[in-house]
């Protein structure tokens, strides 16, 4: 039996002898490699925090104490060593494990995590409510220096060094140093903090002089004397933070001796921990960035399969081309320039390309001030990380009515990522925009054409949304707020975006069947008066709207309170999201999962029309 097979939960790996450690973390990483290379997930974060994780559970309870993961892209570990390691091969897919951390998959999942930057937070609450209750377990923050670019992080740490709570936040250090260190002396400060002789010396300092306050308390004040006046400056030291590291984050002897003393002084510590992502896989060292978030590859090679042209893609090429003949075009990202297909964009025009980190609010506000000083700024972001930067599009762009545009990626359901990365609530959000069109294009033709429109035609802020992946049957470029596509008799279908795809399947469905559909494309869903729509409507007498959003906001609501009272009787169904909190999955799994695809709406037009004598009719209400 392998090391890793006797681990069935985070106690296992307490009984294990210090010789064990080193090949469990070879084992595991072994583990990840041959598992992620079928399901796809986030490969080069996790390979990077494998000592880490072993260490921390080596430490903490994970059951009882409390470990807060940021982001928990890089929980894959923690899933293994405790209970989960035969589940990982379900990881993201329909009905298996989350690939975050989601406390209903098990105890030991603290809080679930998806976004960035606020674990801190998090954990401070926690401690608190510790304190408040009475309690006793311990509480450990795990964040990541790319997290540490948000702005959130740094309130969670303000607060937290002065709160006199017991509790350990790691800096998972894998790319960068927050602050420079210079000088000899504070290389030999971080070279005897790493020694284990070094941390039992301080150990045995403090508990020598335990009993004599007064002694401790002089020699202190020397100390904190001597760090001033001779030493560089340490952020987190300053805060109020007892500062350790940097750690070699992949020794895990040192990792131990290290968390278990930051663990047992029960004050403010910040452990800073050097790490490389990818580690142990020769492929994920030499290029995080491209296995950080991977489909299935080879796992000898990490050869993967080319991907089609994607909306992402497609924007980053349009707006390349709109910059070439204007100069006053800049474009924004938070951390995610690969992601939202700004890389051309930023080997192209360096001086008009802007990285701005895990700062959502910050860059919707960098974008409101260059607009204010006619720049035409392009913030391309996923939809679900916008949502952090609501407050910014009221305060800081409507306003003032400022003609900043916001590319919003990854917008609908989409898929693997789960619900923390749904991009479902945008169009409740930004419909509530004063002064705000959103654009929702359904093709790559589409998109080009109204990327310009948001550049050149519009006034105020303007919002493009598009999903995740490519496009589908429909490829036409049609740029009018609505788009008669197929005349019909019986019932009116009306969607948008590529969702539009599963209305014209199920016309062809219903077609089949003997039923005529009427289908109607939004391509602008704000402002617009859904003429069109009504019109339809009163000839049909029936309504579908079918959206992959919330149902709160959703444009069928909006749909249903502009016909209201002039459009006479008519059955109407709008199919959506609900609440909008959807498990993961494949797009077309969660599609027929929560009822939304061509057979759904097929189902529901066939309701409306032939199986529904005995409910009397509603005017302008929905029949689910």
């Amino acid at each position: 039996m392998s090391i890793l097979e006797k681990i069935q939960s985070s106690n296992d790996v307490k009984k294990l002898s210090g010789a064990e450690l080193e090949p469990l973390c070879a084992e595991i990483r072994a583990y990840l490699v041959e598992t992620v290379s079928k399901t796809g997930g986030h490969l080069a974060s996790n390979l990077g925090t494998v000592e880490l994780t072993v260490a921390l559970h080596r430490v903490y309870d994970s059951a009882k104490d409390r470990i807060v993961f940021d982001v928990g892209h890089q929980s894959y570990t923690h899933k293994i060593l405790t209970g989960r390691r035969e589940e990982l091969k379900t990881i993201r897919q329909y009905g298996g494990l989350s690939g975050f951390p989601k406390p209903y998959e098990a105890p030991d999942d603290a809080f679930i995590a998806g976004h960035a930057s606020n674990s801190v937070s998090v954990a401070l609450g926690m401690a608190h409510a510790r304190s408040f209750n009475g309690e006793n377990y311990d509480v450990c923050a795990i964040i990541g220096d790319g997290a540490m670019t948000g702005g959130m992080s740094f309130e969670g740490l303000s607060n937290a060094a002065q709160s006199g709570e017991g509790f350990v936040v790691i800096l998972n250090d894998n790319n960068m140093s927050i602050a420079e260190n210079v000088g000899g002396a504070a290389k030999m400060l971080q070279s005897m903090r790493i020694k284990p002789g070094y941390i039992s010396f301080k150990r045995r300092y403090r508990e020598l002089l335990r009993n004599a306050p007064g002694l401790y308390a002089f020699n202190h004040r020397i100390k904190e004397w001597f760090k001033a006046h001779l030493l560089p400056s340490n952020t987190f030291s300053e805060m109020g933070f007892t500062y350790l590291g940097p750690v070699n984050g992949h020794d895990v002897h040192a990792l131990e001796s290290v968390l278990r003393w930051a663990r047992d002084l029960h004050e403010p510590v910040l452990v800073h921990v050097l790490t490389k992502k990818g580690k142990g896989c020769s492929y994920a060292e030499q290029n995080p960035e491209r296995y950080h978030g991977v489909g299935p590859f080879d796992p000898v090679t990490g050869a993967m399969k080319e991907e089609g042209e994607s909306f992402a893609s497609h924007f980053g090429a349009a707006l390349c081309r709109y910059a070439a003949a204007d100069e006053k075009i800049a474009a924004i990202t938070a951390a995610m320039g690969i992601g939202t297909g700004l890389e051309s964009f930023a080997s192209q025009y360096p001086d008009r390309y802007f990285d701005v980190g895990i700062a959502e609010e910050h860059a919707t506000a960098m974008a409101a001030g260059l607009a204010k000083q006619g720049v035409l700024s392009v913030f391309a972001v996923y939809s679900s990380f916008l949502q952090r930067g609501y407050d910014m599009l009221i305060h800081d762009v409507s306003l003032q009515q400022l003609h900043a545009i916001f590319a919003v990626d990854r917008a609908g359901l989409v898929g693997r990522d789960g619900e923390t990365h749904h991009g479902v609530f945008d169009v409740s959000y930004l419909s509530s925009v004063p002064g705000m069109t959103i654009y929702c294009p359904a093709s790559f033709a589409e998109l080009d054409s109204m990327l310009g429109m948001a550049l050149y035609s519009c006034e105020g802020p303007v919002a493009i949304r598009y999903p995740r992946g490519g496009e589908g049957q429909y490829r036409l470029c049609l740029n009018e707020p609505e788009a008669l596509l197929q005349e019909g008799s019986d019932v009116t279908i009306v969607s948008y975006g590529v969702m539009i795809n599963e209305a014209l399947k199920a016309a062809e469905n219903l077609a089949n069947q003997g039923v005529s559909a009427e289908i109607i494309k939004l391509g602008r869903i704000k402002p617009n008066g859904f003429e069109l729509v009504s019109r339809s409507v009163k000839k049909t007498g029936r309504l579908i709207v079918c959206e992959d959003v919330c149902a709160f906001g959703s444009v069928g609501s909006s749909i249903l309170a502009s016909l209201a009272g002039k459009n006479g009787a008519f059955r109407s169904c709008l199919l959506n999201l609900g609440d909008g909190i959807v498990t993961h999955g494949s797009v077309d799994e969660l599609r027929a999962l929560c009822g939304i695809d061509a057979r759904a709406i097929a189902q529901q037009a066939l309701r409306l029309i032939g199986k529904e004598e005995h409910e009397e009719d509603t005017s302008g209400s929905t029949g689910i």
